[in-house]
């Protein structure tokens, strides 16, 4: 097989590059280890920042989101028993957020690249990416029960943080920054609608909690739990009691309790690979770079590398020039370390660290009245939130 850009994993990231690849006249074959139904129902993010909307309409795979997506103009922040909304679009000149699981924008975006777009491979395991200080990269892959080379132009490893793309970067060209966090988030998915129509961070004593939600029907909810917990530890009661107790307020706000349909529990971690190209390879997404999820900034950072590459690609072939490709790296390191700042910023806001003490209690407090009583500390915040621009 052969094609030009050559995308390894369809995740979002995969997915949408295909998309935009395609609109710009350039071919491309997306290999998938997993099957479509593992890829449309896997449970991940589900905030989608301004320039991801943006990204997606423009790509042609926003019909549903607009119908189906919750629009979201602010989040509220409670702390010591009260409640602080920070106002998006008043802070940012009217940017906003959107509630759209990434289920849902791989659903879309498989829908259009089996429709209009190249081959997308399901199933498609690959073993290795070869040649990648060459002008001719190769993907080693196994489809069907036997092994294929895909011969490339570029490649694009989208295949995340245990993926075969990172591992082709040689370890003397690597720097590896990363930071693990001695919590973890026990999350559920619950059938019961959300309590409250827009996103709830919680600072609390007995530790963090968040509000969020997948559908005006379904509730996604999350409790920050000792790193290691064993989410069945937990029974369904239990988990109902400790959220009330994390969300408590002084005024008559109440959450509404349903059946819990899904437990998982997500480990905390910052990592960044530096750089995030290697010759004719490129790195995007969780496979460059991991954020905690306190920010709601992994699907969109991922979003932001591969708009990166597909216009740095464009303008290759319009111009000829090659200077755009060649700053791939650090134009999206730029944007990434902002967001690991920001995640790892709100994570210390909010978690509760073990063995801390009360002045560093206090000190959150501090912030975050800082943040409820200063617009300038509110508009850095909402600035981050709806997310940093593409460059």
């Amino acid at each position: 097989m052969r094609t030009t850009v050559g995308i390894i994993g369809a995740g979002p990231a995969g997915l949408l590059l295909a998309r935009l690849l395609h609109n710009a006249g350039i071919d491309s074959v997306v290999l998938e280890s997993r099957d479509r139904a593992y890829v449309e129902h896997r449970q991940r993010a589900g905030i989608l920042e301004q320039g991801t909307v943006d990204v997606l309409r423009a790509a042609g795979a926003g019909e549903r989101m607009d119908r189906e997506g919750l629009r979201h103009d602010g989040i509220e922040l409670r702390y010591d028993r009260k409640r602080h909304r920070v106002d998006f679009p008043a802070l940012t000149g009217g940017r906003s957020v959107t509630v759209y699981a990434q289920t849902e924008v791989c659903k879309d975006l498989i829908a259009l690249q089996l429709k209009e777009g190249g081959p997308l491979l399901f199933e498609a395991e690959a073993l290795a990416v070869e040649g990648a200080d060459t002008d001719a990269p190769r993907i080693r892959f196994r489809h069907e029960g036997r092994e294929d080379v895909l011969a490339c132009e570029y490649v694009v490893g989208c295949d995340g943080f245990w993926g075969v793309a990172r591992k082709a970067v040689p370890a003397e060209l690597t720097k590896v920054f990363e930071r693990s966090y001695p919590y973890a988030w026990l999350g559920i998915l619950a059938d019961v609608p959300p309590s409250h129509d827009e996103l709830v961070y919680a600072r609390h004593d007995r530790g963090f909690a968040l509000l969020s939600m997948r559908s005006p029907s379904v509730s996604r909810l999350y409790l920050q739990v000792p790193e290691g917990t064993d989410a069945e530890s937990w029974g369904d009661e239990e988990i109902w009691d400790e959220l009330e107790h994390r969300f408590e307020t002084d005024d008559d706000w109440r959450l509404d309790r349903g059946p819990i349909t899904q437990k998982s529990v997500t480990p905390m971690r910052s990592y960044v690979h530096e750089p995030m190209r290697h010759g004719r390879l490129f790195l995007a997404g969780d496979a460059a770079h991991i954020v905690p999820p306190t920010g709601a900034k992994g699907l969109n950072l991922a979003v932001g590398d591969v708009v990166t590459f597909a216009r740095a690609l464009s303008y290759q072939r319009e111009t000829g020039s090659a200077e755009r490709l060649d700053g791939y790296s650090e134009t999206c390191l730029r944007r990434v370390w902002q967001a690991e700042r920001f995640s790892y910023d709100m994570t210390g806001l909010l978690h509760r660290a073990p063995g801390a003490t009360p002045f560093e209690d206090r000190m959150q407090l501090a912030r975050l009245e800082r943040i409820a009583g200063s617009r300038a500390a509110e508009t850095d915040l909402a600035e981050a939130y709806t997310g940093f621009p593409f460059e």
